[in-house]
């Protein structure tokens, strides 16, 4: 809109200041003749004001002026909390309102932006700042927010957002709605493994009191219940199974009243660390490997080691008398029947039954594996033979049976199929253009009683078997020559990263369990991979947060025993399940514990702070398409800019200069001849 008006500028001559200063002394000089009563003071004053005005050259200007039209900043929130069903139509009804006013109104124009949600929460001040990056601020007639008030980035002092226009809160969503949501309050984020880890956690619901039945699964395994009570803080146990990454996801019952379902659950990630793992190796009598099975276990940072080699045995008579002996008694009964359960691994050694462990010690250690504890034998000779540990107790743990047959000669360890598909010892035998491994020089013959043959000899004689024993594990050597590949002869072989890997697989280290599953989100895809001895994994089934089921079939990697399977994960946060058999995983889509979802109840409390401080206000506009919309009004700078029922957005007045004509205010010759006048008139009074 054009409009014309009229000012009174000045374009000083001079500086003002020089105009002022001149003026000052005249004026002194002049003051000083009135005291002392001479003729003529009054019109020399009157020629020093009419010279100062001639000085600021004052001129009448007519501009051309076009209005600019104030701008309305409306932030609509759509986040997730928003589709509660009824709020996002709310906020859609009182924004088309909006619209509307600014449609009609010559003087308004309407900026919109919209608020999202990330891992921090709801970013309702980072989208109004965005906005306000590109509109002029002596232009700016309000902000409306139209959103349900939970917004997580409202600073604590809000006169730092330097806002000089009205801020109006719209809130979406009935406020007098309850929902039932789950609080976790504290949460380690490391465990020891096979310790229990306590969690603090706490159930909110102003629609009932009293307590609520509790749900908690660790890597979506058997869920195990509790009752909780409403309200209070409470602790709960869980136990970390794995070494890394434990989701531990805990739920409670449906409430009377919700808004959504997904803030009765809570994930915690615990990461699961070892503690040092003790491992005691007992070797039978001095021999080549054992240096090397002490050096391997010793080189591993994770393992406290205690080794027992056995150099004197009590059948053993050649005169030396006792107090001329530097050796130690071997401390069976400590070791076995007092601290057999402190240690995660036993190492027998070319061990040869004699009278130094009576048969009840091997019963202990069958039944310390039977309880999840782990075996390893390396055998020699005396395995085959009448003195073999596999004519004990232990016979009912160890998966390979002697035959009594010890077989001589070179020969090369080869990796059985099975071998290429258990993590044990995948990726390790030779490829084509590689050197094939060092030799051996003897093996225990033996039948496998179960468990699963890794390594064998090229006439299909098992060399290393790998077992699980009742709630334990057991693995066997069959042959005291890998030694031969630690020294490097003929090459060598992974004597290090093999038996590396035997020692953790027996400890119960996750990612060489030979049936995995595993799952994890990447850039909105689902990647589930699937470990397994078998041809082909059972099919894969997938609970998404939203509770819809997917089942998918897992293809081959190219590796033996790898499977895998990608799928769009394009779902809301929260946890997917996954099944494929026995095994069960569970992956997180976003954070754990969305900030978004923590309170889904309607609020102006939040933006309270912001909307007080610029003299805006708050409006309940409830919920669906048609809600209780207040009144929009146009008021002036520094007015009142809310009500009751209506809110203000502010006319700002602004404009640019389409065109401007300057007309002198003093006509130079008439100003001339009065200061002429005046000078002459008080001279004249003087002379009188």
């Amino acid at each position: 809109m054009n409009a014309a008006a009229t000012t009174v500028d000045i374009a000083p001559l001079i500086p003002i200041w020089a105009i002022a200063a001149l003026s000052s002394l005249a004026l002194l000089a002049t003051l000083a003749g009135a005291v002392r009563r001479l003729n003529g003071w009054l019109w020399r004053s009157l020629s020093i004001l009419l010279i100062a005005a001639v000085l600021l050259n004052p001129s009448l200007v007519e501009e051309q002026r076009e209005a600019l039209p104030d701008i309305a900043l409306a932030v609509i929130d759509r986040s997730e909390s928003m589709d509660i069903p009824g709020r996002s139509e709310a906020a859609e009804a009182a924004l088309a309102d909006l619209r509307a006013r600014a449609e009609v109104d010559p003087e308004l124009e309407l900026v919109e932006a919209e608020i999202a949600n990330d891992a921090t929460g709801t970013l309702a001040i980072e989208a109004m700042q965005a906005a306000l990056a590109g509109i002029p601020r002596d232009r700016l007639a309000g902000i409306v927010i139209a959103s349900d008030g939970r917004v997580h980035d409202v600073p604590e002092d809000v006169d730092a957002l330097d806002i000089d226009a009205p801020v109006h809160h719209l809130i979406a969503g009935n406020p007098d709605q309850s929902d039932r949501r789950l609080v976790i309050v504290e949460a380690p984020r490391y465990g020891l493994v096979n310790e229990p880890v306590e969690f603090v956690i706490r159930v909110e619901d102003e629609a009932m009191s009293g307590t609520a039945n509790l749900t908690f699964r660790v890597d979506g395994g058997e869920p195990q219940n509790a009752r909780v009570t409403i309200g209070n803080d409470t602790r709960v146990t869980a136990l970390i199974d794995n070494r890394g990454a434990n989701v531990i996801e805990i739920e409670v019952e449906p409430g009377p009243e919700e808004l959504s379902l997904i803030n009765n659950r809570a994930a915690v990630s615990v990461t699961g660390v070892r503690d040092r793992l003790r491992v005691l190796l007992v070797t039978g009598e001095p021999h080549n490997g054992a240096r090397t099975w002490r050096d391997l276990l010793k080189s591993d940072p994770s393992v406290d080691l205690v080794h027992f080699t056995i150099l004197r045995p009590l059948d053993r008579n050649d005169g030396t008398p006792v107090d001329e002996l530097s050796l130690i008694p071997f401390p069976t009964r400590e070791l076995f029947e007092e601290r057999l359960t402190e240690f995660d691994l036993v190492i027998f050694d070319r061990y040869r039954r004699r009278n130094i462990m009576p048969p009840l010690y091997f019963d202990y250690i069958a039944r310390y594996v039977d309880n999840g504890g782990a075996l390893l034998v390396t055998a020699g000779p005396p395995f085959g033979q009448a003195m073999s540990i596999y004519r004990s107790p232990l016979a009912a743990v160890i998966p390979a049976r002697p035959t009594g047959i010890i077989a001589t000669g070179a020969f090369r360890p080869e990796v059985t199929d099975a071998g290429s598909r258990h993590p044990v010892t995948a990726n390790l035998a030779p490829i084509e253009g590689e050197d094939p491994w060092g030799e051996w020089f003897r093996r225990i013959d033996a039948s496998v009683l179960g468990g699963e043959t890794l390594l064998e000899a090229p006439d299909g004689g098992p060399l290393l078997v790998l077992a699980r024993a009742g709630g334990g594990r057991a693995a066997i050597v069959l042959s005291d020559q890998s030694w031969l590949w630690a020294r490097g002869y003929q090459g060598g072989g992974p004597h290090g990263e093999m038996f590396r890997r035997v020692a953790h697989w027996l400890m119960g280290e996750p990612e060489l369990d030979e049936e995995r599953l595993s799952a994890a989100v990447f850039d909105g895809e689902l990647l589930a991979e699937r470990t397994t001895l078998d041809d082909a994994p059972p099919p894969l089934e997938l609970e998404w947060p939203s509770g819809r089921t997917e089942t998918l079939d897992m293809t081959a990697t190219g590796e033996p025993g790898r499977f895998a399977v990608t799928t769009d994960a394009n779902e809301q946060t929260g946890l997917v399940r996954l099944r494929s058999g026995d095994l069960t995983a569970v992956a997180a889509l976003g954070p754990l514990n969305p900030l978004e979802y923590a309170n889904l109840r309607t609020t102006g409390e939040v933006l309270d702070p912001l909307v007080e401080a610029t003299g805006g206000g708050g409006y309940a506009l409830g919920t669906g398409a048609a809600p209780d919309l207040p009144g929009i009004r146009r008021t002036r700078a520094g007015a009142d800019a809310s009500g009751r029922n209506w809110y203000g957005l502010e006319r700002n007045e602004r404009y640019i200069v389409r065109g401007a004509e300057r007309s002198p205010l003093l006509p130079a010759l008439l100003f001339l001849l009065l200061i002429v006048a005046a000078l002459g008139w008080g001279w004249r009074r003087e002379g009188q």
